[in-house]
């Protein structure tokens, strides 16, 4: 398939209104995709006229919410006839801490939005995908199969993720659907600011992982390798692309470099640090 088969389909995007969200539905739009955002903010309908007044469409609506999300698949099928892709997008991440400092409220907040949230996005949607021989496109991390440390509750909600695009895929093929999950980095959004950027604590922390795996990348790069995947059906999306033979190798890479953080003096004191932290609820959207 090429990217001209980009043209005409509607795609349904969770946490549509900023970061990787945004970027995807403007680059799907200008390869002639119809788009339907769907968010938290009362401006999202305002948001989605902004960019097409034709081709966008934007509803309100809370992942964690199964009602609300039916309601909104409800709205974009009568406005648009259907629904082709939907891109599971919506995630937060809880300001870095230990898990022991990690309030509750945080940990059950990134479950509720990246676990859950994902899981009523599918239900939602399902009926329209099977129908239309569609595609699920779900946001992942590389921290689905890296040491988590810092930011568990978000990596393990990531590695469910994984597991459900992965199950997803073959449960789905009888009815013509297919997966894509996607694996990034850091990629230059308000969540990775809020999260992580104002935490001088987490910065350090980062700090000891390999430089060249956390290259940032700016939110229309994983736009652009999004909807390649789109348009192809590919099963997967890893940028960076060093990341590939990690991910290839992570039974076997994996024990090695937590042995080693495990003893590595930089990170033992970056974690310290955290662990001297107040417990924390802040989260911020993707």
């Amino acid at each position: 398939m090429t990217r001209a088969d980009l043209a005409g389909k509607v795609v349904f995007i969770t946490g549509g209104t900023g970061g990787i969200g945004s970027a995807t539905a403007r680059e799907l739009l200008g390869r002639g995709a119809r788009v339907a955002i769907a968010d938290l903010s009362p401006q999202t309908p305002d948001i989605a006229r902004a960019m097409s007044p034709t081709s966008a469409f934007g509803v309100v609506a809370d992942v964690t919410d199964r009602a609300s999300l039916d309601r909104a698949v409800a709205e974009v099928v009568d406005h648009f006839g259907r629904i082709d892709v939907t891109m599971a997008n919506a995630g937060i991440l809880a300001r870095g801490a230990t898990l022991r400092t990690l309030s509750p409220a945080a940990v059950d907040a990134t479950f509720a939005v990246n676990v859950t949230g994902v899981l009523n996005t599918v239900a939602a949607t399902m009926d329209q995908l099977v129908a239309q021989r569609g595609q699920f496109v779900f946001l992942s991390s590389v921290f689905a199969f890296m040491n988590g440390m810092g930011t568990i509750p978000y990596a393990m909600s990531k590695a469910a993720v994984e597991q459900l695009g992965r199950g997803l895929r073959v449960e789905l093929a009888p009815h013509g659907v297919t997966s894509t999950t996607v694996y990034f980095s850091l990629i230059q959004t308000g969540m990775i600011k809020a999260g992580i950027d104002e935490a001088p604590d987490v910065v350090a922390l980062l700090d000891t992982l390999p430089k060249p795996l956390m290259t940032r990348l700016q939110p229309h790069d994983a736009a652009r390798a999004i909807a390649d995947a789109m348009a192809s059906r590919a099963t997967r999306v890893m940028l960076p692309g060093r990341w590939k033979p990690i991910a290839a190798l992570r039974g076997l890479v994996g024990p090695v470099f937590d042995a080693h953080l495990a003893k590595d003096p930089k990170t033992l004191t970056a974690l310290a640090r955290l662990d001297q932290m107040p417990a924390t609820a802040d989260r911020s959207a993707r």
